[in-house]
């Protein structure tokens, strides 16, 4: 299968772009690697996908619609997955028009260059921050999403309305997946497991809020990817999907298992939740085991443990080799 896979660069997918090269696909991904993380961190995943012959990459925009064309048209795709994203809810409430140019209008462009090249299977990432403060739990696919509590999850909506409107038209196959507070190595900095974990490390002070009394559904970046390949072989019309452990942990309990694990006492700096964040994330499952067989397997203190394994070999390991 030749796909293209947007974001191939980042945390996930890069892990995308390994499993899909390992099963013999063709992969052309699309990063811009931009700087919301260091750059040199994506650029060290996709130097360890270039031993793959099947693998391109292509330092193109998304927002560049005559160069996503570009691509489409000479890759002759056979599905897209759309993983690239300005990503992180509160660094949207200070950069709505970027992530509206990125997340909405680099979306249309893909759907449109793959309507023009005959694309038609697309697999596209959401994210639990679609459900807000949703009075039902666990958060179900069919639970109305049109109350979103800051832009990031309001340009998810609008991404996954029009991949509605593509397939009533056009007859584009649509996947959504709203992936649940995704975790493990090649994490980005900036969310809460890789920031909890060096913050204990240096000894530096760290907001947690509500006294950690607030829930977060994390799944392991493995369980993800077994997701995401098997939305990729099923095309099935227009489709939402949660992609979650279906196991909420309350956050003071992840900071004492990243205390666990480093050895260290954490430093923490308390404070109430801002209204972007809501009290809880919880995926009810049943609809992605039902159609993709998907069963996550990795708990999380496996899968915090993998990736401190991963911290220690590849962040302090190069901090120390570049001393």
């Amino acid at each position: 299968m030749k796909i293209l896979l947007t974001g191939a660069a980042g945390f996930i997918g890069s892990h995308v772009a390994e499993a899909l090269l390992a099963r013999n696909d063709t992969i052309a991904g699309v990063d811009n690697f931009n700087d919301y993380y260091s750059p040199a961190r994506k650029r060290a995943n996709v130097e360890a996908l270039a031993s793959w012959p099947r693998f391109t990459i292509h330092e193109t925009d998304i927002r560049d619609r005559e160069g996503i064309e570009r691509i489409c048209a000479q890759g002759r795709f056979d599905a897209v997955i759309h993983l690239a994203a300005m990503a992180g809810v509160r660094n949207s409430i200070t950069n709505s028009p970027l992530y509206v140019e990125v997340n909405v209008l680099g979306t249309v462009n893909l759907l449109e260059a793959a309507r023009k090249t005959g694309i038609p299977h697309f697999v596209f990432a959401s994210t639990s921050s679609v459900y807000g403060r949703s009075a039902r739990i666990p958060f179900r696919e069919d639970d109305p999403v049109g109350h979103p509590l800051a832009p990031y999850p309001a340009t998810k909506i609008a991404g996954e309305v029009m991949g509605h409107a593509y397939h009533n038209l056009f007859g584009i196959s649509f996947t959504v997946l709203r992936f649940f507070s995704v975790y493990g190595p090649r994490g980005r900095p900036d969310m809460m497991p890789y920031h909890v974990t060096e913050c204990i490390v240096q000894g530096r002070e760290f907001t947690l809020y509500e006294g950690g009394q607030m829930h977060r559904d994390w799944t392991y970046i493995g369980d993800i990817v077994t997701g995401v390949v098997a939305a990729l072989d099923r095309p099935m019309g227009y489709q939402v999907i949660n992609l979650g452990r279906g196991e909420p942990v309350l956050m003071a309990d992840f900071v004492r298992l990243a205390e666990h694990l480093v050895g260290k006492p954490a430093r923490i700096i308390a404070a109430p939740a801002p209204p972007s964040e809501p009290p809880i994330t919880y995926a009810d499952v049943t609809k992605a085991r039902e159609l993709l067989s998907y069963n996550p397997t990795v708990s999380v203190s496996e899968g915090m443990q993998r990736f401190w394994e991963w911290y220690q070999a590849e962040v302090i390991g190069l901090q120390s080799r570049s001393r």
